[in-house]
This record gives C-alpha cells, structure tokens and sequence, in this order.
C-alpha cells in the first residue's frame, strides 16, 4: 500500500467464487478478520479506526451477514447487486448508524451463470438511477464501485454513474434524458446532442430487454403479436437513423460517434436479423416450404456480417486505434460460459390526455403501467412515472424511495377496466426485477380486481438464485394471481405497494385467450 490512499478488504472467499465451506464458517472467517486487523495496526503503525477497511458482502460473502456474522463498528459493509444490476440488501430504515457506513457494488458487465453479458453496453441508466437512487435513501454513501468489465464500450454509463456518485441529489425521475443529452453535446456538439442522445437512449432500452449472449432464434414469438418482426423493426430503424446521423457529422466527429452509438446500433441490428431469420427457416423448414433455403441464407449472411462489423471496428476506426475491443464471442453460447470460437446458428432445410379504459380483446386485457386513469398520492409520498423504464413503456413507482407504506395508506393505482366475460381471471402483473434488499422480508404488492377483496402478494421473499436466475436474466418479475369476477362489464383494478422499490411495468388480465409471448400482450387501451 504504501502511502497509498487506500481502501483496505477484510476476510475472504472461497475458491472459485464459492463459500470456503459448505456451512457458512462463521467463527472461522471472524478469526481471520481478528488476524487481518491485528496485521493492519502492526504493519501500518496506525489505530484500526485510521485506515479505511471494509467488507465486501459480494455473492456467496452475504450468506455471513445473513447468518449473524458481524465486524467491528469502523468497518465499512460494502452490499453488492446480483451481477445484473438489481441491488441485493439494503440496510434497515431504523438500523443504528455505523461509523464505517455502507456501499454499494454495483455491475455493468458479468462473467456467470445464466450467461455472461460483456459484449456491449446493455445498462440502462433510468435502471442504474432507480436501483442507486433506492441504494443512496437507504443511507449507502460511503463507497460506491461499478464493475464495468471493458471500459469501452462502457463510456456513457461509466459518466452517468460518476456523475450520479458525485452528487445523487441532481437526478430525479423526470431529468436523466436530459444528463444524456448534456453528454452527447460535449462529444458531438449542440447540434447532433438530442438524436444521439436519443439513440442512445433507445438502444439501451432494447439491449436490455435480453442482453445479446442469451438472445435465440426463440426469445420472442415469431406469430403471435408479429413480435419477432416489431423487435427486428425497431433495431432496423434505429440503426438507419444512427447511420443517417453519422453522415451529417463533421469528419473529425465520426469515428467517436460510430463507436459510441453506430456500432452497437448496427451490431444489435444485424444479431436480432440474423436470429429472426433463423427462427422463419425453422418455421419454413417444419412446414416444407421453399422459402426454408432463403431464410437459411439470410442466417449465413447475418454471421458474416457481424465478423464483418467487428473487422470494421478492428481497422477503420480511428484508424485501428481500438482493435480487438470488441472481439468478444457472443454467438454460438450453449451454457454460462463463451464458446472459445462464434458459431454460427444452426439452419434446417426444405397516449393521450383523453378518457380511455382497457378493453378485453381475445381473451385478455392488456395494461401499461404508466397509463393509469387515477393516481392516490400522500402528502409525503407520490407516484411517479419513470420515461423509458419499462419492457414496452414506461414505469411507475413511489418516491420518495425510503418511505415505508402501511396498508391503511391511500397510496394506489387506478385502471378502468371492461370486461365480456365474468368467472375467474388470471391477473398477470409485471414488476422491474427489484430484490428483497430489505433484509430478505421482500418487497408486497396489493392487488383488487372488480371490488374484489386486496391479495397480498410478496414478489421475493427469499434469495434463492436457482428459482431467480430466469427472472434476473429476462429483467422482469411476473406474478400471477387469481380473481372472481361476479358479472362482465366496466371494472376498475386497484394497485398498491406495502414497501419502496416496486417498479409496475404492465398488467395483464388474462380471460381465456392470452397468448404466449416475451413481452407480453400489446395494450389493449381504449380512447373516449
């Protein structure tokens, strides 16, 4: 260390990210704690409270904590997320303060299970702000680190998260498009700053919807909804807009551009091509049809491309300046970890203002969050729509982030509702993946359809990362009760939340005749 300011870690981990026994060792890993601090005072010459320390409760370290493992008073506690970006422990509101304090890790890139993400940027900063902002009104302020992997192609998330560190209070719901655009001025100029902010923005969104590694030929359904198609749509165009926008910059501009924007635009497109290509030559191939050939060669042009694209990163931009930052292998994974080599997929042969309700259409109503039709607020705490946080849309959550509601509270979502049929429903609720960082209590929605009795239902009441890692990958919590409808006609859902935190995307009442797909049935609203 030096005269080094520095940071220094207590106790230890096993081998290969893993417990160093199958028992959590309490007493073992406190004896080494005892040894570590006795070496600090001995080596350094200093009392114990002098030199910074702190704790690092990553991964398999927490199950310590959780069982009752304490270390001294001065000792920082540094809680970790889940490696995909949603914050693992918080410490309790009434919890007595600790000199040592609390920080947060935090991750933009992730070697593990389901799969690894480190190709391109897949962090969503209207998510970092949410999760951090949660992190930062529990009193986490001592020490914040992000684990970034590669810091390219990583630039802008790097900034916001910075910037967030440097001063938490400047972000709220309503301006982080706004510290985009603030960004994109300083590296292309006044003039591009709100396209490329937007690009940005918008290629984020869709990144983090499924992050490139776990993307098939049979994440969204290729029939229902026309889904496959409106995703590869949307990547499409926005790569043509992030082209357009490259040919109106300055010379001096373009190579900063096309890393920062066009190429992950482009790459995102080209992959979602290639495996919505791969998904109609199996359809085509099932059903016999000739077009299975075509299909099959559009896969194998989509494979060239993407080496294509990597080559053009390699050698033209900026005149090579950054070869082989972006050489990740992100085709061709068949468990958590890369393949050492890409291989390419297997082919087969021959809102408005107005007054709107929900409606039921095929046999299910369809909800985005966002667009309640009434909205009970306290005096202390309020409903607020985060732009751009949802799957589809938006989200909506309480602020502020540490106010705890009772059930006698007023605070709910409205949604008006009209139904054909009557009898038993299935309600599908549809939650940003927050975690019980309350101590494992987890974290209570209420729910009432059509003046039905509430249901209580706690979307995380346990930390179990076998039964999680689906819902942690896909970036979403889905729950799905159970309600009586006692005759059809207009109906209103009430929502409400028992702690901070939750995050509503979209509900879903399904009738009879929901159909299978990612990210859920199209809303079926309905304007006056």
């Amino acid at each position: 260390m030096k005269n080094y300011e520095s940071v220094v870690t207590l106790a230890m981990r096993g081998d290969g990210d893993e417990p160093m026994s199958e028992d959590s060792n309490i007493a073992l890993l406190e004896k080494i704690v005892r040894k570590q601090r006795s070496i600090i005072r001995k080596v350094s010459g200093k009392k114990l409270t002098e030199v910074p320390q702190v704790w690092a409760l990553y991964k398999e370290v927490q199950d310590y904590y959780d069982r009752g493992m304490r270390v001294p008073d001065d000792v920082t506690l540094l809680f970790a997320d889940d490696n995909w970006g949603n914050v693992r422990k918080l410490p309790d509101p009434d919890a007595k303060a600790r000199k040592g304090g609390y920080g947060m890790y935090y991750h933009f890139d992730y070697v593990g299970g389901p799969r690894n993400y480190k190709w391109l940027n897949v962090t969503q900063v209207q998510r970092m702000w949410e999760q951090m902002n949660l992190t930062w009104s529990h009193g986490v302020d001592r020490i914040w680190i992000v684990n970034v992997g590669d810091l390219k192609p990583m630039e802008y998330p790097i900034s916001f998260f910075l910037d967030m560190a440097w001063n938490p209070t400047q972000f709220n719901s309503q301006n982080l498009l706004q510290h985009t655009e603030n960004w994109c001025e300083q590296q292309f100029g006044a003039a591009y700053a709100k396209e490329a902010a937007r690009l940005i923005d918008t290629y984020t969104k869709y990144a983090r919807r499924i992050t490139p590694e776990l993307l098939n030929d049979t994440i969204y359904c290729l029939s229902d909804y026309n889904e496959f198609e409106k995703v590869v749509h949307d990547f499409r165009t926005l790569a043509l807009d992030a082209y357009r926008l490259y040919q109106q910059l300055p010379d001096s501009l373009q190579d900063s551009f096309d890393q920062l924007v066009l190429f992950p635009a482009n790459a995102f497109s080209n992959l979602y091509e290639m495996y919505y290509a791969q998904a109609r030559n199996k359809e085509a191939a099932a059903n016999n049809h000739p077009d299975a050939a075509y299909w099959a060669e559009k896969v194998k042009k989509g494979f060239l491309q993407d080496s294509l694209l990597t080559i053009h990163y390699n050698t033209k931009i900026s005149n090579g300046k950054w070869a082989h930052m972006m050489d990740q292998v992100r085709i061709g994974y068949t468990y958590w970890q890369q393949p050492e080599k890409a291989v390419m997929p297997a082919t087969m042969k021959s809102a408005n203002s107005q007054q709107h309700w929900f409606e039921e259409k095929e046999g299910a109503i369809s909800i985005e969050a966002a667009n309640f039709n009434r909205k009970k607020d306290l005096k202390h705490a309020s409903w607020q729509v985060i732009p751009n946080l949802g799957k589809t849309k938006d989200g909506i959550s309480t602020f502020p982030q540490n106010y705890y509601p009772s059930e006698s509270d007023t605070l709910l979502l409205e949604y008006d509702v009209e139904l054909v049929t009557s009898g038993e429903v299935e309600v599908h609720v549809f939650i940003s993946p927050t975690l019980n960082f309350n101590s494992n209590k987890g974290l209570r929605y209420q729910l009432s359809v059509g003046g039905s009795a509430w249901q209580t239902i706690n979307i995380n009441d346990s930390y179990d990362m076998k039964k999680m890692e689906h819902w942690q990958a896909n970036s979403i919590n889905h729950t799905v009760t159970r309600h009586t409808i006692q005759s059809a006609g207009k109906q209103v859902v009430k929502f409400r939340v028992l702690e901070p935190g939750i995050v509503l995307q979209k509900i879903i009442i399904n009738t009879g005749g929901m159909r299978k797909s990612y990210l859920g049935v199209p809303e079926t609203i309905r304007y006056k």
